[in-house]
């Protein structure tokens, strides 16, 4: 302890010479560890001391100048910096290139793409043949012989517009059907001359057909087509016109079976109708901003007509024209 004291007292000597502050700094630890209840001191600095006395204080952060501060760009500043001008980065377009737009899915056509894409091929084809063979037809051949054509057309499908009438279990419109075909095949010279529907008898025809009895029982549409040729359809339509096709061949043979009867009725038949509704084509294309959504919302729209009309609902208000009695190239079976 002796020795502990006259340490003590020789180091207390050799400060004596010393500034204030830095026997306040160098007696910081030694009074210390006297006390072991308390908080160590921070350690000394082992540089050398400099003394605060003499420096500017600091302003607190609320009083510095607005000036004196750099401005933080929020984030949604900075993308709005990278971000290019689209009207700078877009190059100016040729007003003669074609812009090709997706078209959207709608419900009852999914495969509206590639049926848009038959439509167009389909409508080149009929500017360019079909239409001016139809007109072609209806200018050069005299209207008495066109109108005994298509009774005569109409006549042989009479069979199927009975069979589906009585499917249907209209059994007044089958027997009125039975009754024009018997009266037209002998007075009427096989139908060339449609006598039923005169006085006396006056007998409407009405057609019908199985796509008609499919719909009459609930069977829905099914997707949307438009088939080259044979124009707009749905799976229901396509597969009754099909079976209605077959009746003939399949029932009474020669000639509705031979292809040298069969396919000149058919041309005969469809030029009649294209050239019937031109006017009604040309009004429904040229003044439509889409002229397939046109003809399909036009047709199905028809369709679903002639279907209520069968059922007996909306009388007043579905007028469908017949369903054979349009081209294929007008919506309407």
């Amino acid at each position: 302890m002796l020795t502990l004291a006259i340490l003590i007292a020789s180091g207390l000597a050799q400060t004596s010479d010393l500034p204030a502050s830095s026997k306040q700094i160098i007696a910081a630890p030694i009074a210390s560890e006297g006390l072991p209840n308390q908080v160590p001191a921070a350690p000394a600095p082992l540089g050398p001391v400099i003394s605060t006395q003499n420096l500017p204080a600091q302003t607190p952060p609320s009083e510095v100048a607005p000036s004196a501060i750099a401005p933080q760009a929020s984030p949604e500043a900075s993308i709005q910096a990278v971000t290019p001008n689209p009207s700078s980065a877009t190059p100016s377009r040729d007003p003669n290139e074609i812009v090709v737009k997706a078209r959207e899915r709608t419900r009852g056509d999914p495969f509206a793409r590639l049926n848009a894409r038959s439509f167009a091929i389909t409508q080149e084809v009929d500017k360019a043949v079909i239409g001016p063979a139809a007109m072609a037809y209806q200018e050069r051949v005299p209207s008495p012989l066109r109108s005994g054509l298509r009774n005569l057309i109409g006549n042989i499908r009479e069979p199927v517009n009975f069979a589906n009438y009585f499917l249907q279990l209209k059994v007044g419109k089958a027997a009125e059907t039975a009754g024009r075909f018997v009266i037209n095949s002998t007075v009427g010279v096989a139908g060339v001359f449609d006598i039923a529907k005169r006085r006396p008898f006056r007998l409407p025809r009405r057609v019908n057909s199985l796509a008609n009895t499919m719909g009459f029982y609930g069977i829905k549409p099914g997707p949307f087509f438009y088939l080259p040729l044979i124009g707009p359809t749905t799976l229901r339509d396509l597969t009754g016109t099909i079976v209605d096709r077959l009746v003939l061949p399949l029932s009474f043979g020669t000639p509705f079976n031979n292809v040298f009867f069969t396919v000149p009725v058919g041309v005969v038949g469809q030029l009649d109708t294209r050239a019937e509704f031109d006017e009604q084509l040309h009004a429904l294309h040229d003044h439509t901003p889409d002229p397939y959504v046109a003809t399909r919302d036009y047709y199905l729209t028809r369709r679903q007509a002639e279907i209520d009309l069968l059922r007996l609902r909306h009388r007043r208000k579905a007028t469908p024209a017949p369903a054979d009695s349009i081209p294929a190239t007008l919506p309407v079976k």
